[in-house]
């Protein structure tokens, strides 16, 4: 028995359907006289454009939409359709202007969602620092439109050959410069659109590529490679000029040889498919129902519901508010598209899914994935259903909000964004606000600090309508307390801390233990004496300190900084020792001498009788502040902490070797005598 199978996905794309319904709509609604015209055929199909012109519906070209649209008038209306391919961006500011020219002319835009989503994306990408590829007929009227969207450099190439072939010749044009922006007819073949994605990976290290081939485009290439793999007859049905259709004729021959292509059931020859037992009917975006309704009967001689055969699941209804499971059949970051079943494509966007602005959908999600999601609006015009994941992850998991408001249990989130009067995060798909009172940020503080960062927190009430108030605050409080606790238990006389300088006053600077504040006295500081903590420290500066007492009961830690290792005068004494002759400073002079720094806190007394081999009045007479001298330690006074220097000890050391060997003196002298 011979055996005739419909693809489930033939005949009219959401797109080609609601261009139709808007026409029939728009000649339901028509006033006396009112006239509609068409911008090219509405849709590819010869049979469906015939049966428009018996109703008075006739297509025209765009040089002729200026002089139509002068002869509106009052009770001669026109009104233009914009067919589902879309039209060059100059003509739609042209139907704009004639529209607010006269009140009697308007036109209807029928270009299809997709084709719609691809002028936006050229339009967006219009900079110097692209140039855009698009995969189709150059002269395809959707290929058109598209491309006269993008200000720029922009190319059309048929096939991955020709575009790999082309801009390898371009190699010299600063196109490598330049970041490539790629996209596809939206009735392409997936096999071209794949290796066309190869080939521009490999040009380019940092090419930006949109998906955007028709999601029914691409299962009713997949269902018709599928159907034709497994039939030995195939029938394709379709117009002649339909891009769409055209693919699916090639892609069904390359699987079954005998597939023929026809317009509608006149043209099928029923003798073409005797002898075989399994024939396969597909049909283009462009097909009415009907038509493939026929030649499904003149092959089977049947008179079935054709209707319930194309859709099964037709029948079910969807509705705003229902939760329903869908299957994945695309994946872009920007959205998900799932098969209901129903005969309506579902759509959830990425902020329908997460408001994790670094998740990706095309991580987490792979065709053929069930998803569950809420329905936002249903359009049974476009064929579409808006739908909502978070919607049911937050129905499902608002009672973990409650239990954690009821136990007091500390929760984690991203905030999301700032609002007025507090912050926005989000918790299990659940918007939980936090007022700014609660959220530890000082008063009139900036809120948006916090917007991107993860933080812990309670939900501290809720309120009917699922709506949740949480603190931060609360957190961060009972978290210094536990580390106070825990600081206050473990502190001990002489134990190390890494803090931070927090605050100084004229007697000393707090430090900031990690929660808990100890203060080093200005004393503690430096070894020197200081008038200011801030001749050591600044505010914000990490410091290594020391507990030398502390009092639990009223919160109060002295500190210790300077230690025997820092000690200038330890410092002094590992270094030198009496007789030892050191390069030292004058810092200071008195009647009596002058003081002169060793090392960094440790000065050493230069008597004035030290000074000189000879009597002088004052220290100023042979010295200055600043000076830089050799002087020999003659005396270290440990308990007192006092070092006595010497300069003459060095010049009496110098001359007694002078008179002791007088010949290394006097080989200068008679030079000196003769040149006078």
């Amino acid at each position: 028995m011979r055996e005739v199978t419909v693809a489930k996905n033939a005949g009219f794309c959401f797109g080609v359907k609601r261009a139709t319904d808007r026409l029939e709509e728009a000649l339901k609604n028509a006033q006396d006289g009112e006239r509609i015209y068409t911008l090219g055929h509405l849709i590819h199909n010869e049979t469906y454009n015939e049966s428009l012109r018996r109703r008075g519906v006739d297509a025209i070209e765009t040089d002729e939409i200026e002089a139509i649209a002068r002869t509106a008038a009052d009770g001669k209306r026109v009104t233009v359709l914009v067919r589902a391919h879309g039209c060059p961006k100059e003509t739609i500011a042209l139907l704009e202007r004639l529209k607010k020219e006269n009140p009697y002319f308007d036109w209807i835009d029928c270009t299809c969602p997709y084709v719609k989503k691809i002028h936006k994306i050229a339009r967006e990408c219009s900079t110097d620092d692209h140039f855009f590829v698009l995969i189709g007929a150059a002269n395809h009227p959707e290929v058109v439109g598209i491309m006269s969207c993008f200000d720029g450099e922009k190319y059309v190439f048929s096939s991955a050959e020709e575009m790999e072939s082309s801009l390898c010749q371009r190699a010299e044009d600063n196109l490598h410069k330049k970041t490539p922006v790629l996209v596809a007819q939206t009735t392409q073949k997936l096999g071209i659109w794949h290796q066309t994605q190869k080939i521009i990976k490999k040009l380019y290290t940092n090419p930006i590529i949109f998906d955007t081939i028709c999601s029914v485009t691409e299962m009713r290439q997949t269902e018709a490679e599928a159907l034709a793999k497994r039939c030995d007859f195939m029938i394709v049905v379709g117009g002649r000029e339909s891009s769409n259709t055209a693919k699916l004729f090639e892609i069904c021959r390359n699987s079954c040889a005998n597939t023929v292509w026809i317009a509608n059931a006149s043209e099928l020859d029923r003798n073409a498919a005797s002898g075989f037992d399994h024939i396969g009917i597909v049909a283009g975006a462009s097909t009415p129902s009907d038509e493939i309704e026929e030649v499904y009967k003149t092959m089977t001689e049947m008179n079935e519901n054709f209707e319930k055969m194309l859709d099964e699941s037709a029948c079910s209804t969807l509705n705003t508010g229902d939760v329903v499971t869908g299957t994945v059949t695309h994946v872009s970051d920007a959205e998900l598209q799932l098969d209901l079943g129903t005969g309506v494509t579902g759509y959830i966007k990425a902020d329908q899914i997460t408001n994790d602005p670094a998740f990706r959908l095309t991580e987490n999600f792979k065709n053929g994935d069930k998803v569950e999601a809420f329905v936002i609006r249903v359009s049974d015009v476009e064929g579409v259903a808006e739908l909502s994941k978070k919607r049911v992850d937050a129905d499902r998991n608002w009672q973990n909000i409650v239990n954690a408001c009821e136990n007091k249990e500390v929760l984690e989130g991203k905030v999301a964004e700032a609002v007025k009067g507090g912050v926005v995060i989000y918790c299990d798909a659940n918007r939980v606000f936090v007022p700014a009172s609660q959220t530890g940020v000082p008063k009139d503080g900036d809120l948006t600090t916090l917007v991107g960062k993860t933080v812990s927190f309670k939900v501290i009430e809720v309120k009917p309508g699922k709506k949740a108030i949480g603190s931060i605050r609360v957190v961060e409080r009972e978290a210094r307390r536990a580390q106070e606790a825990a600081f206050w238990a473990e502190i001990e006389v002489g134990k190390v801390y890494n803090g931070t300088v927090k605050s100084m006053t004229s007697y000393g600077a707090f430090v900031d233990l990690g929660g808990v504040d100890g203060m080093v006295h200005l004393t503690e500081l430096s070894w020197k004496h200081i008038k200011s903590p801030a001749e050591v420290v600044s505010v914000g500066d990490p410091i290594t300190v020391f507990v030398k007492s502390f009092d639990a009961e009223k919160k109060r830690i002295s500190l210790g900084y300077k230690t025997e290792e820092t000690n200038p005068w330890n410092i002094f004494k590992s270094q030198y020792a009496v007789g030892d002759i050191a390069s030292v400073k004058i810092v200071s002079m008195m009647p009596f001498g002058a003081f002169a720094e060793i090392v960094d806190g440790v000065d050493g007394l230069i008597h004035i009788s030290q000074i000189a081999m000879q009597r002088i009045a004052k220290p100023a007479d042979l010295l200055e502040k600043g000076q830089i001298v050799d002087a020999r330690i003659i005396e270290i006074d440990d308990e007192k902490q006092k070092v006595s220097l010497s300069i003459r000890s060095l010049l009496e050391e110098a001359a007694a070797a002078a008179e002791a060997m007088p010949e290394d003196y006097a080989t200068e002298a008679p030079a000196e005598a003769t040149e006078e």
